[in-house]
């Protein structure tokens, strides 16, 4: 559908050969993105590290400007902390901003970012105490110097890789609704009700897939994708990738090549149930997502790939902002001494993204053509639904979607689960309207070709 909302910008690059050689090269960088002793967590204060959080990606030079593929292990990146990241990483490698996806995985044993929202409570005293500003900017000098490094070392790249495996008892749609089509129960990522839990898996995507590039026979680095939160147990105060990074991490080592994992549309996706909380589920899980992830190794088909076959575009879209949202309320909280530092937050974060789509601010969601291979780019924690339907429109291609991109609108329900009622969708969760599912399906036709 169209939408009057939708489109402020839209740019398809020609793809054009900037290396002498006229081949595809690509780099990958990863660095420790971990927060300092006595930083701030999503949840809590930072103790310790138990894994160590990484920061890491790829990029992909010899089809027009070079393009980054970042992948973090924080909880969010959004409003001012998604701009300043990806134009430090446009910057090292001399790009432009619209090149540059960063995504975060969602672990909650880790960093939030958000420099717009942390500006606006310094008039109150308040910088720094939502996460550690000065790291941040460090983990995105550092990350900048890394990705430089790697586009300086790159590797010729000459196939892409797709596989697909099925993975098995992680994934469980978390809303449960009752016989009068509303959310009766919500199924959360550790679920300790035996009768929760024994609900259908309901709506998932039971595949994770994989997407490789190859320098002939040699393997050069694989883009993991699988949709469901990425929670086990947390508020542990040790910093942590949680499941999928367990997996990630133990699926780089067994093959040598380097794994960079994004979550996929799982705001009503979760682990929960298969997780009653027991701290064992941990490796349970990680162990099942491996062997998706091997599945997935196996399957690979590759193909040959070459500049004209790469391609990046992007539309900027202005998502409809939730009617809940009321802005001399949030001003209200935001001033007020007396209420909690984190319903501060909450109130500065709801109000940039308020002021935001009030002043026609857009966000970008991107495709990353390699051959038959889609990689969608995409805002916020959206349903399941919307990587579903973006496969369905297009059978004849290998279609992928990374969510958690802009942090900034949170949850992004599709149009019909706002009235179903249930966390995701209410005032705590969402910044958006029904109407956004209109506004990000039209982007993604449009960026899928489908006519």
């Amino acid at each position: 559908m169209r939408s009057l909302l939708i489109v402020v910008l839209m740019a398809l690059w020609t793809p054009s050969t900037t290396l002498a050689d006229g081949v595809l090269r690509l780099g990958v960088f990863d660095i420790d993105a971990s927060p300092p002793i006595g930083s701030p967590l999503a949840y809590g204060i930072t103790e310790g590290v138990e894994t160590p959080l990484s920061c890491r990606g790829i990029v992909l030079a010899g089809a027009g400007d070079p393009i980054v593929l970042c992948s973090v292990d924080w909880i969010g990146i959004a409003n001012g902390g998604q701009s300043e990241f990806r134009e430090g990483l446009a910057r090292a490698v001399r790009t432009t901003p619209q090149r540059v996806a960063v995504h975060t995985i969602h672990q909650h044993d880790a960093p939030t970012c958000d420099f717009a929202a942390d500006a606006m409570l310094a008039e109150y005293g308040l910088s720094g105490t939502a996460f550690n500003t000065k790291h941040a900017r460090d983990v995105i000098r550092r990350a900048g110097d890394a990705v430089a490094a790697a586009l300086e070392h790159a590797t010729p790249v000459t196939h892409v890789g797709m596989g697909a495996g099925s993975v098995e008892k992680v994934a469980s749609n978390r809303r449960i609704l009752g016989p009068d089509g509303t959310v009766l129960h919500t199924r959360w990522t550790a679920t300790a009700d035996p009768k929760i839990r024994a609900f259908p898996v309901g709506t998932i995507d039971p595949e994770l897939k994989l997407i490789s590039f190859w320098n002939d026979a040699e393997p050069v680095a694989a883009l993991t994708y699988y949709a469901t939160h990425p929670q086990s147990y947390y508020r542990t105060g040790l910093a942590n990738p949680d499941f999928p990074g367990i997996a990630r991490n133990a699926r780089q080592e067994a093959t040598g090549v380097p794994h960079i994992h994004f979550t996929g549309a799982a705001g009503n996706v979760g682990a929960g149930k298969w997780n009653d909380g027991a701290k064992e589920n941990r490796q349970v899980l990680a162990d099942r997502v491996a062997a998706g992830m091997k599945r997935a190794w196996q399957s690979t088909k590759k193909t040959p790939l070459r500049p004209e076959d790469v391609r990046w575009s992007f539309v900027s879209v202005s998502l409809p902002v939730s009617p809940h949202l009321d802005e001399a309320s949030l001003k209200s909280t935001l001033e007020n001494e007396e209420a909690d530092v984190a319903r501060r937050w909450q109130a500065a974060k709801a109000l940039v993204w308020y002021h935001r789509c009030r002043n026609g601010d857009t966000i970008d969601v991107s495709c990353l053509t390699l051959a038959k291979a889609r990689i969608l780019h995409m805002p916020g924690e959206l349903f399941v639904e919307y990587s579903l339907a973006a496969r369905s429109l297009r059978n004849d291609l290998f279609v992928v979607m990374a969510a958690y991109g802009d942090y900034a609108p949170g949850y992004i329900g599709t149009a019909e689960s706002y009235a179903q009622g249930g966390y995701e969708v209410g005032p705590h969760a969402s910044r958006t309207a029904p109407t956004a599912e209109d506004v990000l399906m039209d982007s993604v036709g449009r960026l899928l070709d489908v006519k």
